[in-house]
């Protein structure tokens, strides 16, 4: 795994994949990479103006966009409709990449807390929803963006949504990044519990240069602090192409498996090339994960998968 980079990806002829959140940042590098490696892609994003400049960047005539506003569990029911009916119900690779960070506090169309609605809960729906096509396709996997700032969080079972609580922009990032990372690994027992053909690893990009942080600057209105972060990732983040190869890794690497944790390799997971991080913390937490994983059934009304 050594300075593995995007020239190692393998061969991904005849190999579909989804990218959630593939207009910007991470996801289009990861969808450019792997439609130069030959997979069919579809981008799965929100606005449909900056995901078509973002499928003219993608180097394959394979490349398709589905509209997904994971914000919105309407969207991803039909999102997950669309997918399944444009592959045939045949999915190699789901790559749920898209992501919002500490924003004022704002709700999702559901009424759910912004990120902890994004980030996870409209990315675990999409996957129960997308598993029967998943498990028709080729050595399937799920791959789970996390972050290193999940180490800082817990997710609060009972009110996950900061309804009671004091709500905090870097708190509930922090908890809506281990509650992915929560989901990646319950997702992966239950797979092998049940004896399926798909794996579900995690993945974190350390500090990257994305859009993410300009975002968050611009939720909150302020010009000067969108300068300040577009200056302090000038000199302090590793360029996008470098944060990308976690996810790029954990969904083609034939050595990366099932239950895998995937961040950089240097200066406290923030930099460098992708290795095996430690889950340690959150594979302490199996009541946590088992929880979580029935509140979210129950907030999104969609049937786990597998059950």
């Amino acid at each position: 795994m050594a300075n593995w980079t995007e020239a190692d990806i393998p061969d991904q002829q005849g190999r579909t994949i989804v990218v959630t959140g593939a207009n910007s940042g991470l996801g289009l590098h990861a969808a450019k990479a792997l439609g130069k490696a030959g997979a069919r892609v579809l981008l799965a994003c929100r606005s449909p103006e900056r995901g078509e400049q973002a499928l003219a960047q993608v180097d394959s005539p394979d490349a398709e966009l589905v509209r997904l506003d994971l914000a919105d569990l309407s969207s991803v029911a039909a999102a997950a409709k669309e997918i399944r009916e444009r592959t045939g119900d045949r999915l190699d690779v789901l790559i749920n990449n898209a992501g919002v960070m500490m924003t004022p506090k704002r709700h999702t169309a559901d009424g759910f807390e912004l990120q902890f609605g994004t980030n996870h809960l409209g990315h675990a729906a999409l996957t129960w929803l997308l598993m029967p096509a998943l498990r028709n396709g080729t050595g399937a996997r799920v791959v789970t963006l996390s972050s290193f700032m999940a180490q800082f969080g817990w997710v609060d079972i009972k009110d996950p949504n900061f309804t009671g609580r004091r709500y905090l922009p870097s708190f509930s990032y922090c908890q809506a990044k281990m509650a992915n990372l929560l989901f990646a690994l319950e997702l992966d027992k239950r797979l092998r519990a049940a004896d399926e053909p798909v794996a579900s690893l995690a993945a974190h990009p350390g500090y990257s240069a994305t859009e993410l942080q300009a975002n968050m600057a611009r939720s909150r209105g302020s010009g000067l602090l969108e300068q300040g972060a577009k200056f302090v990732n000038g000199i302090s983040a590793q360029p996008a192409r470098i944060g990308v190869l976690p996810e790029l890794y954990a969904a083609t690497a034939p050595e990366a498996g099932g239950g895998d944790y995937i961040g950089p390799g240097r200066f406290m997971e923030l930099l460098g090339h992708p290795k095996k991080v430690s889950v340690r913390r959150a594979k302490g937490q199996e009541r946590t994960r088992e929880r979580l994983w029935n509140l979210t059934a129950e907030l999104t009304g969609v049937s786990p998968d597998p059950v």
